[in-house]
């Protein structure tokens, strides 16, 4: 537990500035790098995966031993890390394969056309 006397989390801290490092350090390599595209992906790959463990140390007190004598509730992180990975699969499945519900890409214009057409002019 947090000692009462301490008035700044110091472990709050270094994990912001080292959570603040990495993201700016990401968007440097996508916007100002002229690494190839593979590195830029491979780099955000490492950065998000050490951020993630900056969070969990640093921030979700997984190592703290006032919670149940270092207790580490293992399902709850698989559950998480599962559901985690079940939305980023589905958002790339969408984001490669979209979802085009019969439209041509026009926003369903044509189609409104042909019915307005169809029906004799304007509504």
């Amino acid at each position: 537990m947090a000692d009462p006397k301490k008035r700044i989390p110091m472990n709050h801290v270094i994990g912001f500035l080292l959570s603040l490092a990495m993201t700016l350090l990401a968007a440097w390599a996508v916007v100002s790098s002229n690494l190839p595209v593979r590195w830029v992906i491979i780099s955000i790959l490492i950065l998000a995966l050490l951020q993630a463990g900056v969070q969990l140390f640093m921030f979700m007190h997984i190592t703290e031993k006032g919670s149940g004598g270092g207790h580490v509730p293992w399902n709850m992180m698989f559950h998480g890390f599962a559901l985690a990975a079940i939305i980023v699969a589905g958002s790339l499945f969408t984001m490669s394969f979209g979802f085009h519900g019969g439209h041509d890409g026009d926003g369903g214009h044509q189609q409104q056309e042909q019915q307005q057409e169809e029906h004799g002019g304007s509504h």
